[in-house]
């Protein structure tokens, strides 16, 4: 094998040698990266503030708006916790808000403001809006008032800003429903311009100052809306039970037209059930006395107290006296403030007010129902004209019974009459039945348990020997003069038989 040439060498090209850097230029890339991390650590810093601020503010916000939430009846905390923050958040020393009513300025908060400038404060407002306060104009222009020197605002008040250290002013007026209703100003003491975030910030101050008084109108309105429905419904409620406690008293009317007693009873204890009485009485008056004829609430020691006192005659020192005697409603707001009141039973029974209405018959008082408290005070008005309304029931019950009693006894007398005259006409010859037939019915209509005999004496008159009454004996008693119905028929039937 045929050994080949060898190959020849490449040449190798030289290097260009290596320029160093020089020192001027290396400290030139320090001192630029320097920099640049400078302005990164700067826009890292920049950025961290504006986070913290940012933060801070919606801090601050959030803490106006739980202030607003836990105060729905009171704008003051909600100002008080606004001018503080705008303080704080805008760099300012003072802060204020003031109020518009439509024709005043008034100052409903502030912040940090000098003794002396408050004293010339109080003595301004309230104030008419002029253009001598930087609040007065936010409201006339209804717009943000800013000025950065007040003392060379010539129509500014020099001498509140002097007494106050102020120089710098920012006031953002507050607008409800397109409005002016206030504003709220800061103050520095260097003069100077406000930034635009400080601006944004006293303008979400001032809209949250609107939020809180727009929120504690709605809830008064509510309060005073649902005030008003619980009172529509307690009235409505409280003339519902008295049309039934009415209603129920005359059915009881209607269902004993006989006796007045179950009337009386209904009566008393309606009256101390609607009236947030403790006791109740019905007393009535015969024209001498007066008695006790139902109670409500009395206890056994009481009612003894009540017996020995009454049957009575009616006097000041007794409220039914009072209402008997002059006709017409009497209460006691405090029996120990009433002189006159003489009953020993307040102090033992508690009782501290009273009221008496007087049952009253063409005018004429024939009794009053009566309630006691132990709460001393007066007696509202429609309580007063209920209590009325059951004394004109009780009329009506004892007219009721009355009228019935007297168609009753009316009825009876002609059912007797009928009975003699068949008596008379059966026995023509024979006077005996017939006058046993009288004596019988005379007893009858009068009550009496029996009547011996029926004589006519020499002077014509005609006279009932024995008749006993159930209560007490009568004695001999003559059938003419002064009597009765049931008397005057007794006569006429005996004369009739003569």
């Amino acid at each position: 094998m045929r050994r080949g040439a060898k190959p020849a060498k490449s040449k190798v090209e030289a290097k260009p040698p290596i320029a160093r850097k020089s020192p001027k230029t290396e400290a030139s890339r320090v001192r630029d990266l320097e920099k640049r991390l400078a302005e990164a650590l700067e826009r890292e810093a920049a950025a961290l503030r504006r986070d913290a601020v940012a933060h801070e503010k919606q801090a601050a916000t959030a803490e106006i708006l739980r202030v607003i939430s836990s105060s729905p009846t009171d704008v003051q905390p909600v100002f008080d916790a606004i001018v503080r923050a705008a303080v704080r958040l805008c760099h300012a020393v003072q802060s204020n808000v003031q109020l518009f009513d439509g024709q005043l300025m008034h100052y409903g908060a502030q912040h940090n403001i000098a003794p002396a400038a408050m004293e010339a404060v109080h003595q301004l407002y309230p104030m008419p809006p002029n253009r001598s306060q930087t609040a007065s104009r936010a409201v006339l222009d209804r717009a943000v008032i800013h000025v950065p020197d007040v003392l060379d605002d010539p129509e500014y008040l020099r001498e509140l800003a002097v007494k106050g250290g102020w120089r710098s002013v920012l006031s953002v007026p507050m607008m409800g429903k397109g409005q002016p209703i206030g504003a709220i100003t800061i103050t520095r003491m260097e003069p100077g311009l406000f930034s635009e975030t400080e601006i944004a910030l006293l303008q979400t101050f001032a809209d949250q100052a609107v939020i809180a008084i727009e929120n504690v109108r709605l809830f008064t309105e509510l309060q005073e809306k649902n005030r008003a429905l619980a009172e529509a419904h307690r009235q409505v409620t409280e003339a519902l039970d008295q049309q039934t406690a009415t209603s129920e008293i005359l059915r009881v009317i209607s269902s004993s037209p006989t006796d007045v007693q179950p009337v009386f009873d209904a009566i008393v204890e309606s009256a101390v059930r609607l009236c947030d009485a403790r006791y109740g009485a019905v007393f009535n008056f015969d024209g001498d006395l007066v008695h006790l004829v139902a109670h409500h609430n009395f206890s056994e020691t009481w009612l003894e107290g009540v017996r020995k006192q009454y049957p009575m005659r009616p006097s000041r020192a007794h409220i039914s006296g009072r209402a008997i005697l002059s006709g017409s409603v009497v209460q006691i707001p405090d029996v120990a403030l009433d002189h006159e009141y003489g009953s020993p039973l307040a102090v033992q029974r508690g009782f501290r007010s009273l009221l008496a209405v007087p049952i009253l018959r063409s005018g004429a008082p024939i009794g009053s129902i009566v309630i006691y408290r132990p709460e001393s005070g007066p007696f509202p008005d429609n309580e007063i004209e209920l209590l009325q309304t059951f004394a004109d029931q009780a009329v009506i019950a004892i007219e009721n019974v009355r009228l019935f009693n007297d168609t009753k006894e009316a009825l009876e007398q002609q059912t007797a009459t009928s009975d003699i005259l068949r008596l008379i006409s059966s026995s023509p010859t024979d006077l005996r039945p017939v006058f046993r037939g009288v004596a019988e019915t005379a007893a009858r209509l009068l009550r009496a348990d029996n009547a011996q005999r029926l004589r006519r004496g020499c002077s014509g008159r005609i006279t009932l020997r024995s008749f006993e009454s159930r209560a007490r004996c009568f004695g001999s008693r003559p059938l003419t003069g002064p009597c009765g119905p049931s008397t005057r028929t007794i006569c006429r039937l005996s004369a009739e038989v003569w």
